[in-house]
């Protein structure tokens, strides 16, 4: 038996969900945890049944493709925890594996918690009615989430955003750049996402976009975090045999944002990163065509960046499918290095947006949880 049962599904969910296991422990040092789990919630202290990356699979055709694998893991996590019966689960973001684990743990009276809502206030509102029969309280980080969930009979409680308390109010620019080697002109970071499928779609697009800029600004330089080896593979692949004068990093994701000027930011949870260092950015995304197809089909907002819908703004430029192309991202990129007014703005609008945010996330969340470990389901 164990205390908590947790699933994350990628690098983000991994991320966040190391912040509130390293609550709960501080006032539970012997919390028994395991589930599916990257390195930060490991270091925290859960046991890893299968490792995060194992679920990194966007879009609809590549969830397809590895349909098989994932429903196998589904089933061997099923059994897992129901043998286990953890006093709760707490199933972090991967929405589509995880509602369907998390509904078979209810129906056994295993209480579910889900953290980090899907959007279902951008596509597929839908979703909602499978959220209430699968989860028990929903968590939620965003403030008008919690309405949506409270108008549907769903208990719910807004606790921010974990990387809103674990990022400055004032990053150190300086610091960030000294601790790179970086220095003289203006520094660009390239962020082509964490999955390995949007590092091959948005790697080379970013690194394309990079030449161009640099043509303006000989002395512009350029650092891109690669989330492992597998990324950084790919990256060093595409940067042979040029000279671009390009940063691959070993993750350092908050370093190179504290660094840089203005960032080329795959959509996700990288650009409200991004947002949270008040640096001026370019959103981009590629899916397959099919995949954009489906998806456009059930969208209910005009943006997809995390910034521009908590704004409710075109705040930052995005460039999507077919406008996801070199010369517009440059040319995004320029524009904002060309004038210092705009960036100014912007940068105003984020710290705004990052103080809403700030709410002492990792112990709301242990906060919401604590009642769950009381009993033993």
């Amino acid at each position: 038996m164990i205390d908590l049962g947790v699933v994350a599904g990628e690098a983000s969910g991994d991320l966040l969900g190391a912040h509130f296991v390293t609550a709960l422990r501080q006032t539970r040092p012997s919390l028994s945890a395991a589930g599916i789990a990257g390195p930060r919630l490991v270091e925290s202290g859960v046991t890893a049944v299968y490792a995060s990356d194992r679920l990194a699979v966007n879009g609809y055709v590549e969830v397809l493709r590895h349909l098989p694998e994932l429903l196998w893991i589904r089933a061997r996590m099923t059994r897992y925890f129901l043998r286990q019966r953890p006093r709760v689960f707490v199933g972090i973001d991967a929405p589509d594996f995880n509602f369907t684990l998390e509904a078979h743990l209810k129906a056994a009276g295993i209480p579910t918690v889900h953290f980090v809502s899907p959007s279902i206030w951008a596509w597929r509102p839908e979703r909602i009615h499978r959220i209430r029969q699968a989860v028990s309280h929903m968590l939620v980080v965003f403030p008008f989430e919690e309405a949506i969930y409270r108008d549907a009979g769903i208990p719910v409680s807004y606790v921010g955003h974990p990387l809103a308390d674990v990022i400055p109010l004032d990053p150190d620019t300086a610091a960030a750049r000294a601790a790179l080697g970086l220095h003289g002109g203006p520094i660009l970071a390239l962020l082509p996402g964490s999955r390995l499928s949007e590092v091959k779609r948005h790697a080379r697009l970013m690194l394309d976009a990079a030449r161009l800029v640099h043509q303006r600004h000989g002395d512009a330089q350029f650092v891109l975090p690669a989330a492992n080896g597998a990324a950084a593979s790919i990256v060093r692949a595409a940067l042979h045999g040029t000279s671009l004068p390009v940063r691959v990093l070993d993750g350092q994701s908050h370093t190179a944002l504290a660094a840089c000027d203005v960032a080329l930011v795959a959509s996700g949870t990288a650009t409200l990163e991004t947002a949270l260092f008040k640096k001026p950015m370019v959103i981009t995304y590629r899916v397959p065509a099919l995949t954009a197809r489906m998806m456009r089909k059930k969208a209910l907002l005009p943006w997809i960046g995390l910034p521009n819908i908590l704004a409710r703004d075109w705040i930052v430029p995005e460039r999507v499918q077919e406008a996801a192309t070199a010369e517009n991202l440059a040319a995004d990129a320029l524009a904002w290095l060309d004038d210092a007014p705009r960036r100014a703005a912007v940068i105003e609008r984020f710290r705004a947006m990052h103080e809403s945010l700030r709410c002492n996330a990792g112990a709301r969340i242990a906060e919401a949880v604590v009642p769950y470990l009381e009993t033993r389901a």
